[in-house]
């Protein structure tokens, strides 16, 4: 699945919305690709469990893609 991050903007950003992925879900494969500001996660989690997490590590987002 795919998340718009619109306020992800540097590395700092990055780790701390894919530390916050992984404690939702340790599996979770997490790229962040900082030039289009998306997030594309791979895991068993939902779509509002992994949005949750990005939130949690201080991120608003939405989801582009299942």
């Amino acid at each position: 699945m795919k998340f718009s991050v619109p306020k992800m903007s540097c590395g700092h950003c990055t780790s701390a919305i894919e530390k916050s992925i992984a404690a939702a879900d340790p599996a979770a494969g997490v790229t962040c690709d900082l030039q289009s500001r998306n997030v594309t996660v791979t895991t068993g989690k939902s779509a509002a469990d992994i949005a949750a997490a990005i939130k949690k590590a201080g991120y608003e987002s939405e989801l582009l893609a299942g």
